[in-house]
């Protein structure tokens, strides 16, 4: 994301050849390799509640890093991975 907030995101789905799956099925957030992204969010609980209901699954726990940050990773329906981070100071 560009200081002006003008960023972009591109997402993609691979028609062909086939995907490939994952091995092993649901690998830690921080294999080496998996694409993830991360989005800033006002409220992170919230946030999660919002997803649980649509298959969103928390990975571990949220995490709060000092005074500034809590974040934590979500896999979705489809096993892609996401992170979350809300600035707390």
């Amino acid at each position: 994301m560009h200081a002006d907030g003008s960023g972009r995101l591109e997402l993609t789905r691979y028609e062909t050849p086939a995907a490939l799956s994952a091995d092993p099925p649901s690998p830690s957030p921080n294999t080496l390799g998996l694409h993830r992204v991360m989005f800033a969010v006002d409220d992170i609980d919230d946030t999660i509640a919002r997803l649980r209901p649509h298959g969103a699954q928390v990975l571990g726990e949220v995490a709060q890093y000092e005074e500034s940050f809590r974040l934590c990773y979500l896999r979705g329906p489809a096993g892609i991975i996401v992170a979350l981070a809300e600035q707390i100071g």
